[in-house]
């Protein structure tokens, strides 16, 4: 599934109920564990097939194997993409979930599911702002994983003031003071912080933190529904505590 929006029920629920804000939103991915084990990942080319009489899972040694997703591939879900969350960190297999969420009170307007890689978060950015209802200028908030050149400029082609987090770690910010300058630009930054509440309930109480499906189509409609949940849950508490 490499696009598709959240259920299209609540959002147009709390549409109704003027809950949601069409002006100021924030992005954000998270990695989702797939259903396969390292052992499962195989060259493409089947030079390392393991010799037979090995059983069902026979033991393999990775050391000194150098592996890419553009050599090998999971035999148990090849959907699945190699994926290190950091320099010191072990490889494994992930998807990468995507969320656009409105700022008024935190509630998702749209979501997709990619393999992961080092591009999908802000690819995936840029097609969900671009399906956004109507034309007028919003902003977009973002960590820094979104300071980029071509990212900026690529969200104000699409009337989008981008309220990115500056990266400003050995580099120049692509995030300027025609940004930073005004209010609504740190009341972004606070706001966006948020988002972290939508994947910490998808992976505690969705249980998405390690999938039990296999394949993207299954896992995106699981991320999906994940989502619609969290929405559900959280207008029944925004409208509970409104005023009557």
């Amino acid at each position: 599934m490499s696009n598709g929006k959240v259920g299209e029920g609540a959002p147009n629920c709390a549409r109704m109920a003027r809950i949601t804000s069409d002006e100021h939103f924030t992005v954000d991915g998270t990695l989702i564990e797939a259903w396969a084990s390292l052992k499962s990942v195989r060259r493409k080319d089947g030079s390392d097939e393991p010799p037979p009489g090995g059983g069902r899972n026979p033991d393999r040694h990775f050391h000194g194997e150098r592996r890419s997703n553009e050599t090998h591939a999971s035999t148990t879900d090849p959907e699945a993409k190699l994926y290190r969350k950091g320099k010191s960190r072990e490889a494994r297999l992930y998807y990468l979930g995507h969320v656009l969420m409105e700022n008024r009170h935190g509630l998702v307007v749209d979501g997709t599911l990619t393999p992961a890689d080092g591009y999908a978060e802000r690819d995936q950015a840029l097609a969900m702002v671009a399906r956004r209802p109507g034309l007028h200028r919003i902003t977009l908030g973002a960590d820094k994983l979104y300071d980029t050149r071509d990212f900026v400029a690529r969200l104000r082609e699409l009337k989008v003031t981008p309220h990115v987090a500056q990266n400003i770690t050995n580099r120049r910010s692509a995030i300027d003071g025609r940004t930073t300058r005004h209010d609504g630009y740190d009341i972004s930054q606070k706001v966006r912080k948020r988002v972290e509440e939508i994947m910490g309930w998808g992976k505690e109480i969705g249980q998405i933190r390690k999938t039990k499906l296999r394949g993207r189509q299954k896992v995106g409609f699981q991320w999906l529904l994940t989502l619609t949940g969290y929405n559900l849950v959280r207008m029944r508490n925004i409208l509970a505590e409104a005023p009557t």
